[in-house]
């Protein structure tokens, strides 16, 4: 009968036929074709060894036979063919041989086919289980790591959709080793290092700057980075200070998670089932999410040369990366992803360097990139959203006004664009602009908090007290990104009191929890940490006796000179213009304002002026004011506090009526003396009631707060 190949063996010499795998598993070789081959052996007579070949001989006609017509399996063919199809041990662990790998070896062989022909009990269970049949994930995780460690070399990757890996492996391994393709879909990426240079095509998310940044897991609540210019800017006085959002979670409830009890008593296979459902919501969700594109068609095939230049820039050799992008953009005018990456070059290097002219120039090159054909609607939207907040950086809020406006008519569906037009409409002091675009924005989604505190914010200015706290306590509660800022607590608090309402105080204490203020009582937004804070000072507290006794001495010259320039005539008494009555007539007429004079108002008041330009600590205070303050019978003056901890506020008495003036500062109430100075700190609630029978007048000096160092009033911003 004719001999059959065995694909084990690679041997092509001639007179000798090649080893065959017995059914034990050990490599033998076949005899020759003749007896010679057995009288060399020596083992029984020459007649004795050729009855056992004809035997055998016979026995393998019959195996033909019945492989036909019983279907008997051939063992070693059955193996051979696997062979020939290459399923080699690796693919026994990707499930392709699961099935006939019934002893657990890690291979097919004899004994395998014998518990599939019923002739042998199987020893183990299968290796390749289906995920429904084993539900257990760790078991997956171990067993795929085990098998990894395992597999020979040369063997072919396991599947990404294997299931002896989890969703979370899938998805960080991919990211490791992304496979780039034409339509670059998104990949997760490791937590950034910040000397680690990170591809352009592997970012998953990219903030207002355009810096390639990690995209959050799902179910995570995670702030974007600069997603909203703050409402900072705008309070309930000037405000010099340019201040980055405060991006902190928001005043919610948090819900609690499911109990390890919970899931246990639901049974192991539920629970599993709900991890693998939760595990393909991942994934899916993931997917649905597209990777911004900042490289058009021809910025892929300079890419390297994008790349080089990008390493420098987040390695912090910024001259070298802007001489980088310059020259890429020299031989590449066209590319909108060069020109980008110089302006962030410029940007970088303007922070670095603390010089507005190279602002301008990132500024500049911004535009230009915007401008440029076939600039990605990513990339488009990165460089205008940074261009915007560049201007306003410089002030420049009408250039800011317009790059936005730009912005949203590009991408009119992107409510986080109109947010922010509306924030530069506020800058501007354009409170009907704002309100504007804050209704469009609301009634194209009612829910959004952003948009609710700004609109709240914009009613309360209009002194619509009651319509405003609907919106300030939904927005705040929203937890939303932008509104969790100090302005909202306070307008909202305030509100509330307004309308006798004494959750006011609810509101100040989540203030308070949350940072934006100092105590429930000390409710401040502009502040230096750690300075001495108390309601009421003596002279000898603050220091400044000698200021106080001037005051004092000569308050009988300060209240004539007053009273001379009380005349209505003169119409140098203006009404407070703050909104911080409810009810009366308080009028003031101011002479230093932010530390400098104002206009001409000394001369009506020569005298008072020359006395107090003795003392820098009032003239100079850029966050205080020296002027007289008339309040008319029956003026009383809501509870608020002042915008910074950085003065003292110093009431000389010059016309107090015997009865019915009073100011309460925290909880300690007192009342003025003609002639005697009150000194308290304003950054404290406090409140005044005018219930006499005519007009009060007093003198107010604001005063560096003490524990101030000189180089500090002298850098501290005005207000």
């Amino acid at each position: 009968m004719a001999q059959r190949k065995n694909p084990k063996s690679h041997s092509k010499k001639e007179g000798k036929t090649p080893p065959v795998d017995s059914k034990n598993g050990k490599r033998t070789e076949r005899g020759g074709g003749g007896g010679g081959g057995g009288e060399e052996a020596g083992a029984g007579s020459k007649y004795s060894m050729f009855t056992w070949f004809v035997v055998l001989a016979l026995l393998g006609v019959w195996s033909s036979v019945a492989v036909v017509y019983f279907d008997i399996v051939d063992y070693d063919s059955v193996i051979a063919r696997a062979k020939e199809f290459r399923m080699n041990f690796s693919e026994v662990l990707q499930g392709k041989l699961t099935a006939y790998d019934t002893d657990g070896d890690g291979d097919f062989d004899v004994e395998d086919a014998k518990v599939l022909l019923g002739l042998k009990e199987p020893e183990t269970a299968p290796v390749g289980d289906s995920p429904e049949e084993k539900p257990d994930a760790a078991e997956h995780v171990g067993e795929a790591t085990n098998h990894q460690a395992a597999e020979p070399q040369g063997a072919e990757p396991a599947e990404a959709t294997s299931p002896r890996t989890p969703p979370e492996e899938t998805a960080s391994e991919s990211s490791r080793s992304p496979v780039h393709h034409d339509d670059e879909a998104a990949v997760p990426l490791p937590p950034l290092v910040e000397d680690d240079f990170v591809p352009e095509d592997q970012a998953d998310a990219i903030d207002t700057t355009g810096v390639l940044v990690e995209e959050p897991l799902p179910e995570e609540s995670v702030v974007e980075s600069g997603q909203y210019l703050t409402s900072s800017k705008f309070t309930q006085e000037a405000d010099p200070v340019v201040e980055a959002e405060n991006q902190s979670g928001p005043p919610v409830e948090p819900v609690e998670p499911q109990s390890e009890t919970h899931r246990e008593t639901e049974g192991g296979s539920q629970a599993e089932g709900t991890t693998a459902n939760q595990s393909e919501e991942k994934l899916k969700e993931k997917a649905k999410k597209k990777k911004p594109k900042l490289l058009n068609k021809f910025d892929k095939t300079i890419k390297a040369e994008i790349d080089a230049a990008e390493k420098l820039r987040k390695k912090g050799k910024l001259e070298e990366a802007l001489r980088a992008f310059e020259t890429l953009v020299q031989q590449h005018p066209q590319s909108p992803r060069a020109r980008y990456g110089k302006a962030q070059a410029e940007d970088d290097l303007a922070e670095k360097l603390r010089s507005n002219d190279m602002l301008q120039r990132a500024i500049n090159s911004y535009r230009e990139a915007a401008e440029l054909p076939d600039v990605t609607s990513d990339l488009l939207r990165a460089a205008l959203k940074r261009r915007a907040e560049r201007q306003q950086f410089l002030g420049r809020m009408r250039g800011s006004l317009a790059t936005l406006e730009r912005l949203a008519q590009i991408f009119p569906e992107d409510i986080g664009l109109k947010n922010d037009l509306g924030v530069a409409h506020l800058l501007l002091g354009d409170n009907k602009g704002a309100k504007k675009v804050y209704e469009e924005v609301l009634a194209a989604s009612p829910n959004n908090g952003f948009a609710k505190v700004h609109y709240g914010f914009i009613l309360k200015s209009e002194n619509k007290i009651a319509e405003s706290i609907p919106y300030l306590k939904e927005g705040l509660e929203s937890g939303e990104p932008g509104t969790d800022d100090g302005r909202f607590y306070f307008h909202l608090g305030d509100a509330l009191q307004r309308v006798g309402d004494q959750s006011a105080y609810h509101w100040y204490e989540l203030g308070h929890k949350r940072g934006h203020f100092a105590s429930v009582w000390q409710r401040s937004l502009y502040n230096v940490d750690g300075l001495k804070a108390q309601p009421w000072w003596t002279p000898k507290d603050t220091g400044y006796t000698n200021l106080v006794k001037t005051l004092e001495r000569n308050w009988k010259t300060i209240r004539d000179e007053a009273l001379a320039v009380m005349d209505q005539n003169t119409g140098l008494f203006v009404p407070e213009e703050e909104n911080l009555r409810e009810k009366g007539e308080w009028g003031q007429y101011t002479l230093w304002q932010q530390g400098k004079k104002v206009g001409n108002s000394c001369q009506g008041v020569p005298k008072t002026c020359s006395l107090l330009e003795r003392y820098p600590e009032a003239t100079g205070c850029k966050r205080g004011q020296i002027k007289f303050s008339v309040m008319q019978p029956g003026t009383h003056v809501w509870p608020h506090t002042g915008p910074t901890n950085c003065r003292l506020r110093m009431h000389l008495g010059l016309v107090i009526p015997k009865q019915g003036c009073r100011i309460r500062c925290t909880n300690q109430t007192r009342e003025w003396e003609e002639g005697k100075v009150l000194i308290f700190d304003d950054s404290f609630e406090h409140e005044v009631w005018q219930d006499a029978d005519s007009y009060r007048l007093i003198f107010i000096v604001d005063v560096w707060h003490p524990e101030l160092t000189a180089y500090q009033r002298q850098t501290l911003s005005p207000i």
